[in-house]
């Protein structure tokens, strides 16, 4: 398993709004292409270092960004 994990999302202005927030706060965190095996409406996931999920998602769900999932990257 990796130490990784990734938010996925329904638009790619979320992705792109997301990115931006982790970066400000300090997350390490990069868009990358949505994994195949996961599907989302968004070409783009952000993948981030796992061990920050709960924070991540409190985040993001705080500000309103609309999230379609996230998952540990394997």
């Amino acid at each position: 398993m990796s130490d990784f994990g990734v938010v996925l999302f329904h638009t790619t202005s979320a992705a792109l709004r997301a990115e931006k927030m982790i970066r400000k706060a300090g997350f390490p965190g990069k868009l990358i292409p949505t994994p195949r095996q996961y599907s989302s409406d968004c070409g783009f996931a952000l993948r981030f270092d796992w061990t920050l999920a709960e924070r991540v998602r409190e985040m993001l769900t705080g500000a309103s960004v609309e999230i379609a999932g996230l998952h540990p990257l394997s």
